[in-house]
């Protein structure tokens, strides 16, 4: 085929970047495919909204039938987010015998499966590499780099957002609310920034990993999720003062076939190369049992990092077309899901609680802690500026989930601890 036509839908910030790397690259690509990729039709909101790329005003559509029902277009790019309609939208383009790629994390992680299934049925590709991490060839990576291995974990910062949020709160030592509104300003932050700040879209991405990692059918229900929106200064201090830094981690790990998946804050130590990522870098680290340690850094948003990822994803569906092996990404998962219990669950914590500063206290304390097996690693006591007050911070040694959960409640009977303040992860010792 000396031609593969092309429909996009969606011309913001990753759209218009694919049609610039389509034009500005179209040799290189050629050269590579062995077919001319050409866009046919353009979906859009607005037809007259002035646009930063130079396009034909013939290719505009706001109609999309005349992109899953045009029999020319063999390829559909989904760039304009949405879950359900978009779904719709897609379901429809592969019963048309569309192939398609996208970048959309949110619709992935919640119809990927289905949409999987329905394309192999009908002899089409979908590839996603661009919904996770933008420029970051993660996907693409356990898919066919790292095929041969049997991935143990995965662990990184999955959302730029956050990671920009956490790293001014760190550096400039800012509270939640400015950094946030800064973001947004910027553009790293949307109007509402619930997805990101709250872990959601993190998580998102964590379920399409971990499906490919695992090879289980993983749902965003098994995912557990908690944002950024409770850590404070005073727990950032606190952190750095005991040589951490505090990142939002998505991490999907496997033993003895049963999978964890979570997303939430976490103290690194400094010289963890996660922590060492800032502003809106994304960066994945992948254990294989073979391969050991490998990491993937990069930017995990922006026009043409996420475009590059679209139009690779696009030259290898038009290199499929033109072999004639569409219709192979669908794996039936390999095992059936099986989750661990919180007492299966093992890691050490950050525990910053409100105290009496009395005789006793920390003997009260000690001894919740002493029933439920808990040890310290470190542990550290400052004054309030609250009179007769104090807090103490301390971080476990390993224990299970069930450990913690217990710990809390039996702390929250205790009447010389007023407040169990910040309770996050601890990572990369122990």
């Amino acid at each position: 085929m000396s031609q593969v036509n092309v429909g996009l839908c969606g011309l913001g910030t990753v759209g218009t970047g694919v049609v610039k790397i389509l034009q500005n690259h179209a040799d290189e690509i050629k050269y590579k495919v062995g077919s001319e990729l050409n866009i046919k039709k353009i979906l859009v909101h607005d037809l007259n909204k002035a646009r930063d790329v130079a396009i034909s005003r013939e290719w505009l559509t706001t109609d999309p039938d005349e992109l899953v029902n045009n029999a020319d277009i063999d390829i559909i790019i989904e760039v304009m987010g949405g879950i359900e309609d978009t779904n719709l939208l897609l379901e429809k383009a592969i019963r048309n015998k569309k192939h398609i790629v996208t970048a959309n994390k949110d619709l992935m992680a919640v119809h990927g499966q289905k949409l999987l299934k329905l394309a192999k049925e009908n002899q089409c590709d979908i590839l996603y590499d661009a919904s996770v991490a933008g420029g970051i060839p993660i996907i693409r990576s356990l898919t066919e780099g790292l095929a041969s291995d049997k991935i143990q974990k995965i662990m990184g910062i999955v959302n730029g957002t956050t990671n920009y949020i956490l790293t001014k709160m760190t550096d400039e030592e800012l509270a939640f609310e400015p950094v946030l509104k800064e973001a947004q300003e910027l553009g790293f932050a949307e109007a509402d920034p619930t997805s990101d700040v709250d872990g959601l879209d993190a998580a998102r991405k964590m379920v399409l990993l971990a499906n490919l990692a695992f090879k289980m059918e993983i749902g965003l229900d098994d995912v557990e999720v908690s944002g950024i929106r409770t850590i404070s200064q005073e727990d950032i201090t606190f952190a750095t003062s005991l040589g951490y830094t505090i990142k939002l981690i998505g991490i999907a790990s496997i033993h003895n076939g049963k999978v964890e998946v979570s997303v939430e804050p976490t103290l690194l130590p400094k010289e963890h190369p996660l922590a060492l990522v800032k502003n809106e870098f994304n960066a994945v680290y992948v254990y294989g049992e073979a391969v050991g340690e490998t990491m993937f850094y990069g930017p995990g948003a922006g026009s043409l990092p996420t475009a590059t990822a679209v139009v690779s994803d696009l030259m290898d569906v038009a290199k499929n077309i033109r072999l004639g092996i569409t219709g192979n990404e669908y794996i039936t998962p390999q095992y059936e899901k099986q989750l661990k219990e919180d007492n299966e669950k093992y890691m050490q914590y950050f525990l910053r609680m409100e105290v009496d500063d009395a005789a006793g206290t920390f003997q009260k304390i000690t001894n919740v802690f002493t029933d439920e097996n808990v040890s310290f690693a470190k542990i550290l006591q400052l004054p309030s500026d609250k009179e007769k007050i104090a807090e103490i911070v301390m971080i476990t040694h390993k224990i299970s989930k069930q450990q913690l959960l217990n710990s809390r409640e039996n702390l929250k009977g205790l009447d010389v601890v007023n407040e169990i303040i910040s309770c996050y992860r601890v990572d990369g010792e122990d």
